[in-house]
């Protein structure tokens, strides 16, 4: 559950494509921007990459971007229980047993679309399990593992001068605070394809995909050959801390 189109691939490409290649299904809610919006083809395309089916939209505008979803409220304004609804939805329809999402924070740059997707996916994974919640929206279903995709404090590295060099915030969570962090060096090549689809953004001077567009590629695999996660399901830590696990 991601808040805008590329947060998908560069927070969690190397795992979705690990798991499709070990068979297993995977998908990918995001809450901002329409079906018919110029970002809706560019996800289609990442997720192809990355195996990961077609998009699936709640159609929220973006907090920055009014052209998201026009006409639209944006994700931050529409109200809350409606929006949980909505992913509810697709929780009980898709059925998974690993849910992942923002954290906390909002993912480096503090966005306010991650920040409410992080909320949002909180309040609707518990609901989603809970059949006199929302009953319109489907047979209830409970995911065994919800994480939040992370950024460490010793992970951070050469991303803080590049965020900061054009202007952005940089927060991370303590290094305590990460319960999974999994290598995706073999699935690296995979990643940045995916990311690459998402053509408007790398085509930016201060978007995270042009950033690392403009990296040499032994930089580029340092940073997004490593995803950091923070389990967040009630109940012991998973027992591989190198692996997302139910």
């Amino acid at each position: 559950m991601f808040a805008h189109p590329d947060d998908e691939s560069l927070l969690a490409g190397g795992v979705l494509a690990q798991h499709h290649a070990a068979g297993a299904r995977t998908a990918v809610v995001t809450t901002t921007w329409a079906p018919n919006s110029r970002r809706t083809p560019e996800l289609a395309r990442a997720l192809a990459v990355l195996g990961a089916g077609p998009p699936r939209l709640l159609g929220y505008n973006d907090a920055r971007n009014p052209e998201a979803a026009p006409g639209q409220p944006r994700l931050v304004d529409a109200p809350l229980d409606e929006a949980v609804g909505r992913l509810v939805a697709h929780i009980r329809d898709f059925r998974p047993d690993i849910v992942v999402s923002h954290d906390a924070l909002g993912q480096l740059t503090g966005h306010p679309d991650h920040i409410r997707t992080h909320q949002i996916t909180l309040l609707a994974v518990e609901a989603a399990g809970l059949p006199h919640l929302h009953p319109e929206a489907g047979a209830p279903w409970q995911a065994t593992a919800l994480y939040a995709a992370t950024h460490p404090e010793s992970g951070v590295g050469p991303l803080r001068p590049l965020l900061e060099g054009v202007g952005k915030s940089v927060l991370a969570v303590p290094d305590s605070s990460v319960t999974t962090s999994v290598d995706v060096t073999p699935w690296a090549d995979v990643k940045w394809r995916a990311i690459l689809e998402h053509r408007s953004e790398a085509a930016r001077e201060r978007s995270l995909p042009g950033i690392l567009a403009r990296l040499p590629a032994h930089d580029r695999n340092h940073i997004i050959g490593t995803e950091h996660f923070t389990r967040l399901t009630p109940g012991p830590t998973s027992s591989d801390p190198a692996q997302l696990t139910t």
